[in-house]
Order: structure tokens, then C-alpha cells, then sequence
């Protein structure tokens, strides 16, 4: 008696394997996708009812958005760059020390070379 392997047994349990794979990691990424938009409409109207408390915002329309452009964004973003990362506080400094080291065998060349004796 042999054990003879089913070759198209085999590819089709692979394929069942690999589609129920793709399936979930694809499920995966449209639950997260769908958590952090959503967590971002609930950051939103957190700051919506902050402002409302506070009396900034004299009130809530459905149709009004907190969200700041891009353009903005990216001034802001460049001009902290600019004020905390231009520029390097240095002495300007250069200094030269000899240093002088004792002397070691484990640092001669000589005893790094064979001696072959012929």
C-alpha cells in the first residue's frame, strides 16, 4: 500500500487556506480603518463641546467643522522646525590632543607576523 499525495486536494485546501487569510487581514484593515476615523469624529466633538462649555463657540451647527487646512498645518510645522531645529549650539571650538599611549605588545606588528623556520 502507497501514500500516494492527491495533488488536487492538497491546492485546494492551500486555496481555502489562503482566501480565508486574505479575508480576515482584509477585514482587519477595514475595522481599523473604520475605528480611527471614527476616533478622530470623536476627538472633534470633544473639542466642539470644550468650546461650547467655555463659551468660545457660541454654538453647534451641524454643518460646522473644526478641521484646519493643510496649508496651515504646514506653516506651523515648518516654522517650529525653523525655531527649534535651524540652528546647532556649538562652542566652535576645535581642540587637538595628542594622546600618548604605553606601549603594549598586543599592538606590535612584529608578533603579529609567522616566523617559519626552514
Amino acid at each position: 500500500m502507497t501514500n500516494a499525495i492527491q495533488l488536487p486536494a492538497v491546492i485546494q485546501d492551500g486555496l481555502i487556506i489562503a482566501v480565508t487569510g486574505y479575508v480576515i487581514v482584509f477585514f482587519a484593515l477595514l475595522l481599523l480603518y473604520y475605528l480611527f476615523s471614527g476616533l478622530s469624529r470623536v476627538f472633534t466633538w470633544d473639542v466642539k463641546q470644550r468650546l461650547l462649555r467655555r463659551g468660545k463657540l457660541p454654538k453647534i451647527e451641524k454643518d460646522s467643522d473644526l478641521h484646519i487646512p493643510g496649508e496651515v498645518t504646514a506653516a506651523i510645522a515648518m516654522s517650529i522646525y525653523l525655531c527649534r531645529y535651524l540652528h546647532d549650539d556649538e562652542s566652535n571650538i576645535l581642540t587637538i590632543k595628542k594622546v600618548s599611549k604605553a606601549y603594549s605588545p598586543w599592538s606590535s606588528k612584529i608578533y603579529g607576523l609567522r616566523n617559519f623556520n626552514r
